[in-house]
């Protein structure tokens, strides 16, 4: 496993995953509860989505298999979603507070759809193919612990960076998301 791979995949997924740019709907989101409580929430959410990234992570390939649906047909088509995903949050158009308060708080909207939602999903699957499981593994990991350590820490994230900050990076990320999706497809446009 080259660490030139492993950097790859981390910082597809961190991308995708987009921790900082959550920041603002789980700080609406959770800012009111108790220290305790949120800790407690942001343990199952990342839990939770722990589970539906390794899920696809080691099941996705077969998955498209037995679709009789190609890994290259698959990049192209994960890549026009990622590339929405990225041009969505390059614009700033992100779930609406109000709706995501409608939902069961850990499961939905923190573990899915916010940490690990479509476009996380799509490109575990595509690095599986690139990398290999045990780099996709790794990357995938060190992610969620981002992910914990950022969500843990979204009183003091906020107030350094705060929601403009949080906004800006997200639309980093979101136009650095883009280009990942152009990738995508065209890898799998050339091995059609």
């Amino acid at each position: 496993m080259p660490l030139e791979e492993l950097v790859k995949a981390f910082f597809a997924i961190f991308v995708v995953m987009d921790a900082f740019g959550n920041l603002p709907i789980f700080y609406s989101l959770t800012g009111r509860l108790f220290v305790k409580e949120r800790a407690r929430n942001v343990n199952k959410a990342v839990f939770i989505a722990g589970i539906v990234l390794l899920a696809f992570l080691f099941f996705g390939t077969s998955t498209l298999g037995f679709f009789g649906i190609s890994v290259d047909g698959f990049k192209v088509a994960g890549g026009i979603i990622v590339m929405i995903l990225g041009i969505k949050i390059a614009l700033g158009l992100r779930l609406t507070e109000e709706r995501a308060k409608k939902y069961q708080l850990a499961a939905v909207p923190l573990a899915t759809p916010l940490i690990t939602g479509p476009g996380v999903i799509t490109t575990v699957i595509i690095l599986v193919n690139q990398f290999g499981y045990l780099t996709t593994l790794i990357a995938s990991l060190l992610n969620l612990m981002v992910a914990w350590i950022v969500l843990r820490q979204t009183e003091l994230l906020f107030r350094i960076f705060g929601r403009q900050g949080c906004d800006v990076i997200a639309r980093i990320f979101g136009l650095i998301l883009v280009a990942l999706a152009v990738e995508f497809i065209k890898q799998g446009w050339a091995a059609l």
